[in-house]
C-alpha cells in the first residue's frame, strides 16, 4: 500500500497542522514521535543534512520537509473536487497525456509508479478485474480505467475556455510529421497549434531504438520525439494533448477544427494523424486486448519481464518489437504467416544470434485462447501446408502486422483512397484548399521517421505559399 510517514513531535505547531490536513482529507499515514524514537531523530537528520526539521514526511521513499498545505495538497492530489491518484509509468503515453491534462488545468493530482511499487500494480490489476490498464485514476477512492480528457473534464468540472486565437495552421497530430510542419512554420513566423488525440511522438514514440534516422546511429524512439517537441515548443508552437478532433469546418476561409472538448480556429490545417495498429480479426481478439494480447511493445513489454511471449508478423516492426522484447524475457515466439520474413536483412541477421527467440514460419493465427480467469492463455495456430493446428503457450502476445490510417473522422471533408489513405499532390495539399497532409496517413507515404520529417517540412512549405 502507499506508505506514508510522518516525523514530527507532538509540541510542533507545524506537525499538528499537517496531522489535521492529513485527516481532514482521510490520508492514512503513520506518525511516529522523533522525541520518543532516537532511530526516527536520526532518520529525519540524515533525510535534512543533519538537521532535525519536523514535521518530515516520507511517502513511497521521497522525502517533504515541512510541507505546508499548498504542497500537501499537490503531493496528495487534494482538489476542490475530490483527490486525484494518478496509477501509471513514466513510459505510458497515455499516462503522459493524462498527467498533462490534469497540469495544464492546475490540477493536483498523486502519481504513483506501478514499475516502482508492486502493490502498485496489484491494485490496479484488481481495479479492472485481472488486466494492467493504466492509467488507472482515482478520484475520492472511485476509480476510472484509461479516462479521456473529456471524461476528465466532466469528472472534476474542469471548466475548458474555448480558444478564440486564430493560429496561422492547426497541426492535427503530434508525430514527427507534426512536430516537423511546427518547427519550420514557427520559424517562418507562422503561429501552429498542435493537437494530438494521445501521446506527442506517434508511433516513433513507441519505438524502442531507431538507428535508421540520420544524424543518430541508434537513439530510442521517446528521446527522439522529446527532442522535436522541444525544438517546437522552443520556436513557440503551442502544443495540446488528449484533444481528439471530430470535425473541421470552413467558413471565409476560416477553418474551425472542432474536438471533443472544445473548438480552435485557424487559417490552415494539416492533417498528420498517422495510423493505428492493425488487428488479426480472429475470435477472442478483442476481449483480450489488454489482458495478455497487446500492440505495443514499448507500452506494455515493462508487464512481462522474465516471462514467455508470442509475437505475430514477419515485417520489420514485429522483429524489431521482438528483438527489443527478447532482451528481457524469458522467451519470444515469433509467429509468421508466411514462408519467409519481409523484413530486412538487418533484422533477419540478429536473429541468428539471440537464443532465446524461436521461429514459426508459414503458420496462421487461428483463435486466441483464454483461461478460466478471461486472461490470454495460448494462440492456436495452423500450419499453411498440412492445416496441422497446434497450441502456443504464454503469458502475452504482441501483435504487428501492419497500420490503418487514423482518417475516419476526415472521410467526409477531404478525399481519401480506397484504402482510407489521404489523396495528396504538389505540396501536400489536399483535395480542400488550405489543408494540408503529411506523415502515414498520406497516400504513398513511406512509413519511416525520416520521411515523416521530410513530408513535414513539405506541407510547411504548401503553408507558406497558401498563406502568401
Amino acid at each position: 500500500m502507499n506508505d506514508i510517514i510522518l516525523y514530527g513531535a507532538d509540541w510542533c505547531p507545524d506537525c499538528r497542522r499537517a496531522k489535521a490536513y492529513l485527516n481532514d482529507h482521510n490520508i492514512d499515514y503513520k506518525f511516529i514521535d522523533v522525541d520518543l524514537d532516537k532511530k526516527a531523530t536520526a532518520m529525519v537528520e540524515i533525510i535534512n543534512n543533519g538537521k532535525r526539521i519536523v514535521p518530515t514526511i516520507l511517502i513511497n521513499g521521497k522525502s517533504y520537509t515541512n510541507p505546508d498545505n499548498n504542497e500537501l495538497a499537490s503531493v496528495f492530489g487534494i482538489n476542490d473536487a475530490g483527490r486525484v491518484q494518478l496509477f501509471g509509468a513514466d513510459w505510458c503515453p497515455d499516462c503522459r497525456r493524462a498527467k498533462n491534462f490534469l497540469r495544464d488545468n492546475d490540477i493536483n493530482f498523486e502519481f504513483i509508479d506501478v514499475d516502482s511499487n508492486d502493490w502498485a500494480t496489484q491494485k490496479v490489476e484488481k481495479i479492472n478485474h485481472g488486466k494492467r490498464i493504466i492509467p488507472t485514476i482515482l478520484i475520492d477512492n472511485v476509480p476510472y480505467s484509461n479516462p479521456d480528457n473529456a471524461k476528465l473534464t466532466d469528472l472534476l468540472s474542469i471548466d475548458v475556455k474555448k480558444e478564440h486565437k486564430v493560429f496561422d495552421t492547426i497541426i492535427i497530430g503530434g508525430g514527427a510529421a507534426g512536430l516537423t510542419t511546427s518547427i519550420y512554420a514557427q520559424r517562418d513566423r507562422y503561429d501552429s497549434l498542435i493537437l494530438e488525440k494521445k501521446n506527442i511522438g506517434g508511433n516513433a514514440f513507441l519505438t524502442e531504438k531507431i538507428e535508421n534516422y540520420p544524424g543518430f546511429q541508434s537513439i530510442s524512439g521517446p528521446e527522439l520525439m522529446d527532442k522535436m517537441e522541444e525544438q517546437a515548443k522552443t520556436y513557440g508552437a503551442i502544443v495540446k494533448t488528449g484533444e481528439e478532433v471530430i470535425d473541421i469546418e470552413k467558413h471565409d476561409n476560416l477553418f474551425t477544427v472542432k474536438t471533443k472538448n472544445t473548438s480552435f480556429f485557424g487559417k490552415t490545417v494539416v492533417l498528420s494523424t498517422g495510423s493505428t495498429y492493425r488487428k488479426l480479426g480472429i475470435p477472442n481478439e478483442n476481449e483480450l486486448i489488454g489482458s495478455g494480447i497487446h500492440f505495443c511493445a514499448t507500452c506494455d513489454g515493462a508487464f512481462y519481464r522474465d516471462r514467455d511471449i508470442i509475437v505475430i508478423g514477419g515485417g520489420n516492426s514485429a522483429l524489431e518489437e521482438g528483438i527489443f522484447l527478447a532482451g528481457f524475457c524469458r522467451s519470444v515466439k515469433i509467429v509468421s504467416r508466411s514462408e519467409r520474413f519481409s523484413a530486412s536483412k538487418t533484422y533477419i541477421e540478429k536473429l541468428d544470434s539471440i537464443d532465446n527467440i524461436t521461429t514459426y514460419m508459414n503458420k496462421t493465427s487461428v483463435e486466441f485462447i483464454a483461461n478460466e480467469y478471461d486472461l490470454f492463455e495460448s494462440l492456436k495456430i495452423s500450419d499453411n501446408i498440412t492445416n496441422e493446428e497446434s497450441l502456443i503457450t504464454a503469458d502475452g502476445v504482441f501483435i504487428f502486422i501492419g497500420m490503418i490510417p487514423n482518417t475516419q473522422p476526415f472521410k467526409n471533408i477531404v478525399n481519401l483512397n480506397a484504402r482510407g489513405f489521404i489523396e495528396t499532390f504538389d505540396l501536400a495539399e489536399t483535395s480542400v484548399n488550405g489543408i494540408f497532409a503529411a506523415g502515414d496517413s498520406r497516400d504513398g507515404a513511406i512509413a519511416q521517421v525520416a520521411a515523416a520529417t521530410g513530408e513535414g517540412v513539405i506541407a510547411s512549405y504548401g503553408i507558406r505559399n497558401y498563406l502568401k
